[in-house]
């Protein structure tokens, strides 16, 4: 038997004049399920039933994405840390174990059935944590019912003032937000079937389905950008982006996050009526060519970073992670309706953050010929 469920809701908002708002929350959930039966004395029995499947929902991180977090440690993965006794002890007292009696806390504090590294403690802990959450309000299970918002901004009223609608011809505002969480897999847990109040080999009681790891994603694209261009055709942008990827794997206990930042900075301007004579047949005024020419200039610099961080010791280690500059430059020269001839140039630089890696440049420089036929 398979099963899917897919929820998809676009709202596009229009608060005021040239605000626009668009909204968008997803939820995917796949499953596949299996089972056999036995016929005895004309009854039919189940043998073993199976299941497994995937899970996605939009969701919204934004509420750690800006602490701290480098390789000395990280405010949200602390309070990750923190979450799981409150998670066990929830566990516990809905399974009526009595926490007053010391028999039934282990040697690091948690309730027997409900350690530290146990699956069913670990996902609601680490969901609060990132999310931003108060733990006390978070459910339990791996499955949210509700998908969150996530959001794209472009505001374009700026040119409505007066001032500036002398000088610019667009202003442009922009601000965008995407986050998701994701369980790629998930599994009947046997050891669940054979007897769920029977402690399993690391001393906790099996949790329903097998989970391999669970990841979050989230990207500002942009957290801010601001797009101009002046009456004169002189255009400037200026932009920033930030995201940041954590997958955390129930196998090892570790959790592996990737931040990123991008800073790029362009613009471009028109030089008009450049002209040149040409003995080439075919062309028009006596072989005199006057075109402008399109000036394009553009400069990023990316930064980004891998650790790995392990849950129950102080060892948090840079795995990957570069510093990358990009410079590109592109003159644009119509010689005619469909003939154009570009010139381009790109610098790009990176820096590994490991020491062991050698530093790469790349330049690329040429002259592309682009002809289009037809109207």
């Amino acid at each position: 038997l398979y099963l899917v469920g897919e929820l998809d809701l676009p709202v596009e908002l229009k608060p005021f004049k040239d605000f626009v708002i668009d909204v968008r929350a997803n939820r995917d959930y796949s499953t596949n399920m299996s089972e056999q039966y036995d016929l005895v004395g004309g009854n039919y029995n189940s043998r073993s039933p199976y299941e497994y499947g995937n899970f996605s929902t939009s969701t919204i991180m934004i509420g750690t994405a800006f602490g701290r977090s480098d390789v000395s440690g990280s405010v949200a993965f602390e309070q990750f840390k923190a979450n799981r006794l409150t998670v066990a002890n929830r566990l516990a007292t809905e399974r009526g174990i009595d926490l007053g009696n010391p028999n039934n806390i282990d040697a690091n504090g948690y309730p027997v059935g409900y350690g530290r590294t146990n699956q069913e403690v670990l996902i609601p802990a680490f969901l609060a944590a990132y999310q931003g959450k108060d733990i006390n309000k978070q459910k339990s299970g791996f499955m949210s019912n509700i998908p969150l918002p996530n959001w794209q901004i472009t505001y374009r009223g700026l040119t409505n003032i007066g001032w500036v609608k002398n000088k610019f011809q667009r202003v442009t505002l922009s601000h965008g937000y995407t986050s998701g969480y994701t369980v790629n897999n998930f599994q009947t847990n046997y050891d669940y079937l054979e007897n769920p109040n029977v402690l399993n080999t690391s001393g906790n009681y099996p949790s329903k389905n097998v989970i391999s790891n669970i990841n979050m994603v989230e990207s500002f694209s942009p957290l801010v950008r601001v797009d101009i261009e002046t009456k004169s055709a002189v255009q400037f942008k200026a932009e920033i982006r930030k995201d940041r990827m954590l997958s955390m794997s129930f196998d090892n206990n570790l959790l592996t996050e990737v931040n990123g930042n991008e800073y790029i900075i362009g613009g471009g301007f028109r030089i008009k009526d450049v002209g040149f004579t040409t003995n080439f047949e075919g062309v028009a005024n006596g072989g005199r060519i006057v075109s402008d020419i399109d000036v394009k200039i553009d400069f990023s610099w990316i930064r980004n970073q891998t650790l790995i961080r392990y849950l129950d010791y102080v060892n948090n280690q840079i795995g990957a992670g570069q510093d990358r500059w990009e410079l590109s430059f592109q003159a644009d020269y119509k010689f005619s309706k469909n003939f154009t001839s570009i010139f381009y140039y790109r610098h790009d630089f990176s820096k590994a953050v490991i020491s062991t890696s050698f530093p790469v440049t790349n330049i690329q420089s040429g002259v592309t010929l682009r002809y289009n036929f037809g109207n």
